[in-house]
């Protein structure tokens, strides 16, 4: 949600594509049969994807299965492992609501075209700031089917094969299949990607992809339910519920964090990339538990395997098709690449 008009695209309120540098998505089970569509060369429906604009009014379904199997690391944005399911809405005008059910009740997101309303059912909060204010609740920093589609073929298209592969049905929308697969050149865990792209209005509708030596999904995400066509009004809109806490949020948000902690950093390109990110600092309470066990940092010591090389001392975690080094210097690296490419990054 950059921009008002990326309420037409989101579908998931939960930030994944930072960790891995590639978005590591893929497109949930039970599409339906293969559609009959006119052929379509690989360049253009490329191109058709980097330029559709946005669908105009929706409602969605998005459903998300993470098997990554990578554990929370605090600074590191990634999807909770297991399933989770959100529903969007978008008037096509700037206007948009964004469901995520929670484990204890659900968060939502309003923006009614001139306040962004961040509402948690669990602990009956609500923060709210004006719409232009250049920044958004941690809430909506939001990953969707089309955004990390679209993000990923641009990201990738430089390093990869590109075919269409064939047709599907997806969410009741016949869609191409658009399939990238790395150059031998590139060092990476990942097989390929397939994007199913909508036949008429050039939107991803789902990403696979595809770990070397499996044929399951490591992580899915894609729309099980789509509609186009005008939206109820009241859905645009917000009033804090009685016994609601309301906040202002500030005008910019995240800034004393930024000063504590540095933005991640991206190595490479492509297939490889890996990003580095800065763990936070602990606080005294952090410290009383234990060698990072406060809050959602992880006890180093009891994941992974002990690794070492130029850039220092730390752990190691592999997964099929992602790995992490956590440093004992509280740095984070990760990437769909083998370990040595991560040392390589650390070392940089």
């Amino acid at each position: 949600m950059a921009s008002r008009r990326g309420w037409a695209r989101v579908g998931m309120g939960i930030a994944v594509a930072g960790a891995v540098g590639l978005g590591l998505l893929a497109v949930p089970a039970g599409a339906g049969a293969a559609p009959e569509l006119p052929p379509v060369s690989a360049e253009d429906l490329v191109t058709s994807v980097i330029e559709a604009k946005d669908p105009g009014p929706l409602h969605g379904t998005v459903t998300l299965d993470n098997q990554l199997g990578l554990p929370a690391l605090a600074g590191v944005p990634q999807a909770a492992n297991g399933s989770s399911t959100a529903r969007v809405w978008s008037d096509g005008a700037g206007k948009g609501r964004l469901s995520v059910p929670s484990g204890q009740g659900e968060k939502t997101i309003v923006d009614d075209g001139t306040t962004v309303w961040a509402w948690d059912s669990a602990d009956k909060t609500v923060t709210r700031k004006a719409v232009g204010a250049g920044q958004k609740p941690p809430e909506a920093d939001a990953t969707d089917p089309a955004a990390a589609a679209q993000k990923a073929i641009t990201d990738l298209r430089a390093t990869s094969t590109v075919a269409v592969d064939g047709t599907a049905e997806v969410a009741g929308r016949p869609a191409y299949e658009l399939v990238l697969r790395p150059l031998p050149t590139e060092r990476t865990l990942l097989r390929e990607v397939r994007v199913a792209v909508d036949s008429e209005k050039r939107v991803p509708l789902r990403l696979t992809v595809l770990a070397n030596g499996s044929s399951d999904p490591a992580l899915q995400v894609g729309f099980t339910q789509l509609e186009f066509g005008a939206q109820d009004a009241g859905m645009f809109t917000f009033t804090p519920p009685p016994g609601a806490t309301v906040t202002e949020a500030p005008d910019r948000p995240g800034d004393a964090q930024k000063a504590q902690r540095p933005e991640p950093k991206v190595v490479g390109d492509g297939w490889d990339t890996v990003v580095i990110a800065s763990m936070p600092a602990q606080t005294p309470a952090d410290q009383q538990r234990g060698p990072r066990g406060g809050g959602d940092a992880p006890d180093l010591s009891s994941i992974g395997k002990e690794v070492s090389g130029p850039w220092g001392t730390g752990r190691e975690i592999d997964t099929a098709v992602a790995t992490a080094i956590i440093t004992s210097d509280g740095r984070v690296a990760v990437g769909a690449v083998p370990a040595q490419v991560l040392t390589e990054a650390l070392a940089k």
